[in-house]
């Protein structure tokens, strides 16, 4: 504790969310579709937005040729999960998600938020690779009956060279690349007390700047109702 203490108060890196929703963007992409490319070039242009972005490298390709190392299933899971809520036949890629719902019109910047965010979240870094949260509740009348959140750790400044598969010979470039999702559990609204919740987060990866995102949503929906992105020094 007292290690942790002095890493706090010499690397005082945190963030706090603001009064409105700030918007969540999720990308599904493989390195392994051809129609891709395009997807991943624009999510690395909402580089200095306000909107909180994700890109999910999913592994359902793999089988054509080329293996997509930044894929995982829980990923996979995850996009199924959406498809689901938003009524979808199937999942594919690419796939834009905005606060939870499907986005098919992506190509431009997230609209700015005018909702008032249904949580408030303070996120600060209590040592390497350690981070915690916390979680306040809206009144009851403003909350869903009950709220979900997860982690991201997403990086910048990752490429390919694709030598199989319908990329074969093109050299991807990625930001945003998702490296750990993490669930950090449901919860029932209306409680009076903030909420901890708490990230032991993978290595930092060296040359590549780093995200650290919590995102809190309705439990039934998947709506955003509030997410911040932390991004703190080496």
């Amino acid at each position: 504790m007292t290690a942790s203490s002095v890493f706090s108060a010499q690397n005082p890196c945190s963030v706090s969310s603001g009064a409105t929703i700030t918007p969540v963007v999720e990308l599904y992409t493989s390195e392994g579709c051809s129609s891709c490319p395009p997807a991943d070039k624009w999510v690395s242009s909402l580089k200095g937005s306000a909107a909180v972005v994700q890109a999910f490298h999913v592994g359902y390709w793999d089988y054509i040729g080329w293996v997509d190392r930044f894929a995982a299933p829980a990923y996979t899971n995850r996009q199924r999960e959406i498809a689901s809520r938003n009524n979808l036949r199937g999942i594919y890629t690419p796939q834009a998600v905005l606060n939870g719902k499907d986005w098919p019109r992506w190509g431009s910047s997230p609209p700015d938020s005018k909702e008032p965010a249904r949580a408030h979240i303070v996120l600060k870094q209590l040592g390497p690779d350690q981070f915690e949260a916390s979680v306040s509740p809206v009144p009851a009348s403003q909350a869903p009956p009950s709220w979900s959140a997860y982690w991201t750790i997403t990086e910048h400044g990752h490429n390919s060279k694709v030598k199989n598969g319908e990329n074969a010979g093109e050299f991807l470039q990625h930001d945003f690349v998702v490296r750990q999702y993490t669930q950090a559990g449901e919860y029932k609204s209306g409680e009076t007390t903030a909420q901890k919740l708490s990230l032991r987060s993978i290595a930092a990866t060296p040359g590549h700047a780093r995200q650290v995102n919590l995102v809190v949503f309705d439990s039934q929906t998947g709506k955003t109702l509030q997410a911040v992105s932390l991004q703190c020094a080496a």
